[in-house]
């Protein structure tokens, strides 16, 4: 009797690919130059000098005006408008600098807008991080219509309501106070943020459900799990909304400009216009550079909270 063999074993094309017979295929990806061009010498060299071209010219495009503005301080007056410009001072000196420091009285107009900055950051935190907690977990009745409605006043531009934030400011209702000239008529407004508070919600959204039904069962209220729990989740966007809320007050001109009427009292960013009327170009450029530093220094030192906090809602924890 003759036995016949078994038919061979047919085995998953999966498997002859180097794969798992249950993984995902590899989905085909099309690029301008094909990878096996790439993976020669030539594609490599090509790639990489491509890349550092690109890589050379967008800093050039970048830091070039930081260059000449820094060395623009430093040239005397009539190097600075003459034509063809200097790339590089002839005459290296700091007058311009020192002068700007003295006779602009940078040091008064710094302070009032760390004043002002610092007051709306914090104002914003606290506020901005209770309501977006609030809409986020507490669930509170008609929770949607007034998120809703909040988000109604992003559509509306910022030129719109200046006029009713200023009458506002004059005279405040209920209790009829005038906030002008009052580091207040900075820091009130600037708590209604809608934006920071959208950018809170959709965090604390992404933040698992057990791990506040855990803090419950351990005891903890709902103040103790926002600061014990939520909060030090929240640091990568804390830190976004942080220097969201800073930059806005240090940049802003045209609001300052209407409720600061005491020169004594007005930001940097107002000061600079109304004190560079009589001063050297030299003098102004020189103010306007120390002016930059603190921004500067706050994206160097928290620019891995900028990153964090932007890749903060790109998945699901």
């Amino acid at each position: 009797m003759t036995q016949t063999a078994p038919p061979p074993v047919q085995q998953p094309v999966a498997a002859l690919a180097g794969r798992p017979a249950d993984a995902p295929a590899e989905r085909s990806v099309r690029t301008i130059v094909s990878p096996l061009a790439l993976a020669g010498r030539r594609g490599k060299v090509t790639y990489w000098s491509v890349f550092a071209l690109v890589v050379v010219l967008f800093a050039f495009a970048f830091l070039f005006p930081v260059y000449w503005m820094v060395t623009g301080a430093m040239k005397p007056p009539e190097e600075v408008v003459r034509t063809p410009p200097t790339l590089v001072p002839e005459q290296w000196q700091v007058t311009g600098y020192t002068d700007a420091w003295d006779l602009m009285r940078l040091p008064t107009h710094l302070w009032n807008t760390v004043v002002q900055a610092t007051g709306a950051w914090v104002l914003q935190i606290v506020f901005c991080t209770a309501a977006a907690y609030a809409l986020s977990k507490l669930k509170p009745a008609f929770g949607k219509v007034i998120l809703g409605g909040i988000l109604a006043t992003l559509m509306v531009p910022v030129q719109a309501l200046v006029v009713p934030k200023y009458l506002t400011i004059a005279d405040v209702p209920l209790i009829h106070v005038n906030l002008l000239n009052d580091p207040l008529a900075i820091w009130l407004p600037a708590v209604a943020n809608a934006f920071n508070l959208y950018l809170l919600k959709r965090f604390f959204d992404q933040i698992p459900r057990d791990v506040l039904e855990a803090a419950e069962i351990d005891g903890a209220g709902k103040l103790r799990t926002l600061w014990s729990i939520v909060l030090p989740l929240s640091r990568p966007v804390l830190g976004v909304v942080s220097i969201f809320a800073l930059v806005a007050v240090w940049q802003d001109f045209l609001w300052p400009l209407m409720v600061f009427s005491d020169t004594e009292k007005q930001p940097i960013s107002v000061a600079l216009v109304q004190l560079s009327q009589n001063v050297p170009l030299t003098v102004l450029i020189g103010a306007m550079v120390i002016a930059s530093i603190p921004m500067v220094l706050m994206f160097l030192v928290f620019q891995r909270h900028i990153i964090a906090g932007i890749s903060a809602g790109s998945t699901k924890g």
